[in-house]
């Protein structure tokens, strides 16, 4: 690319309002991201009462189905990503991952079901790893766990919107039409990214936005050597496996939260989805802002912020986890899933942001896929279908309600203790091999 090139797609960079519009943009993909992931959590009684399927069914569904895929070529595609423009990939992956979900709406079939979401995995991959290299691009360290903070909202966006909207429509319509509701608004919005957001320059928050506009971009280095990179860095393993431990027990419980409520407590979907807006959606955003307001000024004493303060916050969720899943009451039920959420979100942003400090300029979108690659194959892919195994094989003993009750509360206390350990661990060793 020549400087010509190079400095007309930074121009528009030197406008902060520009650069907060291109992340509040690349949030509301997020946000459809975790919009068309999560929805089927909410409607998965429906489907499962229709088209008569056991609970490890369903964990295959909304976990395992969509993570192999999501999971594996996210890597590949990040990195070539870092070859080809990082928003085209994204704006491609937004509308078909779209239709995708859509089409859920038409399956007749435990079978049919699955290969759709395995396409909807395939589609998401191409959405985050590239944000994520644009964004650490256009704000600089000291702001980048804020910046990725912010974008890592868009999750608890997704689940804001997936369960009130979701909540009401499958009420509503019945759990057909809210796949086809929540999905096709996505293309509309991939095609906004395509039209207004410009390319980032590599480096530009490093070098300055003259500087950047100006330097020849280089090749990135080769996959193998920018993983080679990644696990020497001890941290960085530990941070991966702490993360891959709570997005277990984070989704494995979220997944199955709303069928627990209702076998448990007897609610109304309609009900449950507006409570679990509030608290997943509203309460973890704010959670995952603030965590990155306060580990941006907390590493400025001690790089081990970026990870012991999530270690700390999660350590919290293990007695919450009690008072949650043995509640009688509905109400107290809630009361105790409120901090029990806001602690677990904690994590997100201060771990990609350290990441990105830990390699290369064009080696970010690897490291984000990586990183993904470990939590979401563990976390999402395992987390589910480990609850509603347990849940399947307490069932005789337990009931429809104990035995789902007991396989999220046993995932969520080991799980979430072997998470604090390694969040601990990877404390000590960031100080020393971070990048400066």
């Amino acid at each position: 690319m020549n400087q010509r090139a190079q400095r007309s797609q930074a121009t528009p960079y030197l406008k902060p309002a520009y650069r907060w519009y291109v992340l509040g943009l690349l949030t509301l993909v997020y946000t459809f991201n975790f919009i068309d992931r999560q929805v089927l959590v909410i409607v998965q009684e429906q489907i499962r009462d229709e088209l008569g399927l056991m609970d490890w069914q369903l964990g295959l569904l909304s976990g395992l189905a969509f993570a192999v895929f999501y999971s594996v070529l996210g890597v590949p595609i990040a990195h070539a990503s870092e070859r080809f423009g990082r928003k085209r990939v994204v704006a491609l992956s937004l509308a078909s991952w779209s239709l995708l979900t859509a089409l859920m709406g038409a399956a007749q079939n435990f079978a049919q079901l699955a290969l759709l979401r395995v396409g909807v995995g395939v589609g998401e991959a191409g959405g985050s790893p590239p944000s994520h290299s644009m964004i650490s691009d256009i704000f600089p360290r000291r702001r980048r766990a804020l910046a990725l903070s912010v974008f890592s909202m868009g999750v608890y966006f997704g689940y804001l919107l997936a369960y009130s909207t979701g909540g009401w429509a499958a009420e509503t319509f019945g759990w057909r039409s809210t796949f086809v509701i929540v999905g096709l608004p996505g293309v509309l919005i991939a095609l906004v990214l395509a039209l207004t957001v410009r390319e980032p320059p590599r480096g530009l928050a490093e070098h300055g936005y003259v500087a950047a506009a100006k330097k020849r971009v280089a090749a990135p280095p080769g996959f193998l050597e920018t993983l080679r990179q990644l696990w020497s860095r001890k941290s960085f393993r530990y941070l991966a496996l702490a993360g891959s431990l709570q997005s277990l027990a984070g989704y494995g419980v979220g997944n199955f939260m709303p069928s627990f409520i209702i076998r448990a407590h007897g609610m109304a979907i309609g009900d449950i989805g507006w409570r679990l807006a509030l608290i997943t959606g509203l309460g973890g955003a704010i959670a995952i802002l603030g965590s990155g307001l306060l580990t941006d000024r907390l590493s400025e004493r001690s790089q081990g912020w970026y990870a012991l303060f999530p270690a700390l916050a999660i350590a919290l969720t293990v007695p919450l986890a009690f008072a949650v899943f043995l509640s009688a009451e509905p109400g107290r039920m809630f009361l105790a899933y409120l901090p029990y959420e806001m602690l677990g979100a904690t994590w997100l942003g201060a771990t990609l942001a350290v990441t990105h400090s830990l390699v290369g300029l064009r080696q970010r979108a690897v490291a984000s896929a990586v990183l993904f690659f470990l939590v979401n194959l563990i976390g999402l892919g395992l987390g589910p279908l480990l609850i509603g195994t347990l849940s399947d094989l307490f069932r005789p003993e337990m009931g429809d309600a104990d035995g789902l009750r007991y396989a999220m509360l046993g995932t969520a206390v080991v799980a979430k203790t072997a998470c604090v350990i390694y969040f601990l661990r990877a404390a000590r060793s960031l100080q020393g091999e971070l990048a400066t």
